[in-house]
């Protein structure tokens, strides 16, 4: 069997957001990485169990939990990059206009401003998990949706736009528990724009095919 690459641990360069502090991040950064190291750990134990060409009886309990891990490793490292990615310093100004995805928003949703609320009102749904705003790339439509544990939640295909942590490590160090929704303003006075924008754009480039 051929060797997988190894994925790399990425970089991000967010030091200075609005209400997001630097010890939130670095200790987000170090947690991402943890998610990295353990979906890269997960691939070569799975690797290894299917060398010989068969799982037997035997070890099928423990390669089913590694596959079932590999899952929430492996989106806990994607929506991190994802997250990360989607924030930048001094961009609060909400997407410019006739950009794509304020194009895609105002015609499921009317416009900007009520598809920021209802996106932040699932930011603000008990418990710990995602807020994200998906693209369905056979329609063009855009939905928010809540998704938990990393890998629950997810609608197959859809593509992400704009992605929030929600989980407490996110902004605990910052803002009590009760004050998630200080976090979710700091989120949006934080947002890079212009990468939601190309996503959206990569996004519509494939509606219908």
């Amino acid at each position: 069997m051929n060797h997988r690459k190894p994925y790399p641990v990425k970089s991000f360069d967010l030091h200075g957001l609005n209400g997001i502090s630097d010890r939130t991040l670095e200790t987000h950064f170090k947690l991402y990485e943890g998610y990295v190291k353990e979906t890269n750990r997960l691939n070569d134990e799975i690797r290894e169990f299917l060398k010989d060409g068969k799982v037997n009886h035997e070890e099928m309990p423990a390669y089913s939990e590694l596959t079932r891990r590999l899952g929430f490793e492996y989106n806990g490292m994607v929506l991190h990059e994802l997250y990360f990615a989607n924030l930048i310093k001094g961009e609060a100004k909400g997407p410019s206009r006739g950009s794509a995805f304020l194009e895609a928003v105002t015609e499921n949703f009317g416009n900007y401003e009520l598809w920021r609320t209802g996106f932040m009102s699932v930011g603000n749904m008990r418990g710990v998990g995602w807020a994200i705003c998906y693209q369905d790339p056979a329609t063009g439509s855009v939905f928010n949706h809540w998704v938990t544990l990393h890998e629950h939640g997810n609608v197959a295909g859809f593509i992400p736009l704009l992605v929030m942590d929600v989980w407490e490590h996110a902004y605990l160090l910052d803002y009590r528990p009760a004050e998630r929704n200080r976090y979710i303003d700091a989120f949006f006075a934080n947002i890079n724009w212009k990468a939601v924008d190309a996503r959206t754009a990569g996004a519509m480039a494939h509606v219908g095919v």
